[in-house]
């Protein structure tokens, strides 16, 4: 009798679309990739391998890509469209007249608002060819690298393989994904040394406020902490740059009653998440793991027993 295997990180993120669009037709709030497309929050491809075509000569722009000038979010950092210079830092009528009347309500502070989602390097080396892996078209999900593991320079591919984590679009994110649980699997040794490098990713990925890129950026930062010696006790003096919004987002739980929350098994509860990787960090970290963490996260309490 063959064994049944689970699907990878990468492919369950795969089967996760797939249930986005089904659930789409009765939720009109769930938003596919190519709905968050339309409003500006995921970066868009090109029209060919070679770029965009010449503006007299493209068809009608259904990602006003032409139309996206400023390359921040507006003030509460979700647009319904695409950007626009002279509309990108406005308020809306009504909220300059609320603002006038109720002067002691100052509004939303926009913290958990989800940010623009801009290109990744990884998404540029790849279109360039420069990447040695290609997508493995069999019944698992996996990919093909065209060069043993144990002989890649992690200085320079594994940094772009963290960026790419920050993908909502596939092949890039199921690639970029996949690359970093084969890349930490078999580092070994060669991994504590681009712990600096790492930071820089693991931050803007973060900082997206985007629950799904965030969820698998922890998930990815929990591996790395697991895979060598002393690559906890590393992270720790960049504590100050990662676990700001863990702080914002620790508390981010549903309330739903009596009902059945299915993240809990998908892993996909952000604050439950962040819980479990801020245990990890503790028991990873070192003895100097925990005051740095409680320095940045006061509600936090130690999971490991004295």
């Amino acid at each position: 009798m063959t064994e049944k295997r689970a699907a990878s990180a990468a492919g369950t993120l795969l089967l996760e679309d797939a249930l986005k669009v089904i659930l789409r037709k009765r939720d009109p709030k769930i938003l596919t990739t190519k709905d968050e497309k339309h409003r500006g929050l995921v970066p868009v491809g090109n029209h060919s391998s070679f770029g965009d075509y010449p503006p007299p000569m493209m068809h009608r722009d259904p990602w006003q890509k032409m139309s996206r000038t400023c390359s921040a979010p507006g003030k509460f950092g979700m647009s319904s469209g695409g950007f626009n210079k002279d509309k990108a830092f406005t308020l809306p009528q009504n909220a300059r007249e609320m603002h006038r009347t109720h002067a002691s309500h100052p509004g939303r502070a926009g913290s958990t608002a989800r940010r623009l989602v801009t290109k990744t390097e990884f998404r540029r080396f790849y279109d360039r060819a420069d990447l040695p892996i290609a997508v493995f078209h069999g019944a698992v999900g996996k990919i093909v690298w065209k060069v043993d593991i144990d002989k890649l320079d992690y200085h320079h591919y594994l940094p772009i393989f963290f960026d790419g984590l920050r993908e909502k679009e596939d092949p890039y994110r199921f690639l970029a994904v996949q690359g970093c649980y084969d890349m930490l699997e078999k580092g070994g040794p060669k991994i504590l040394p681009v712990v600096p490098q790492l930071i820089i990713p693991i931050k803007t990925a973060l900082n997206t406020r985007d629950p799904e890129i965030m969820c698998t950026m922890l998930k990815v930062m929990q591996v790395l902490v697991q895979s060598g010696d002393m690559i906890g006790e590393a992270l720790v003096p960049y504590y100050r740059q990662i676990l700001p919004t863990f702080n914002i987002f620790k508390r981010k739980n549903k309330n739903i009653g009596d009902l059945m929350e299915y993240d809990q098994r998908k892993r996909a509860n952000i604050g439950d998440l962040i819980e479990e990787t801020l245990e990890v960090f503790e028991r990873n970290g070192g003895e100097d793991a925990f005051i740095n963490i409680k320095y940045m996260i006061p509600a936090y309490e130690s999971y490991v027993l004295v």
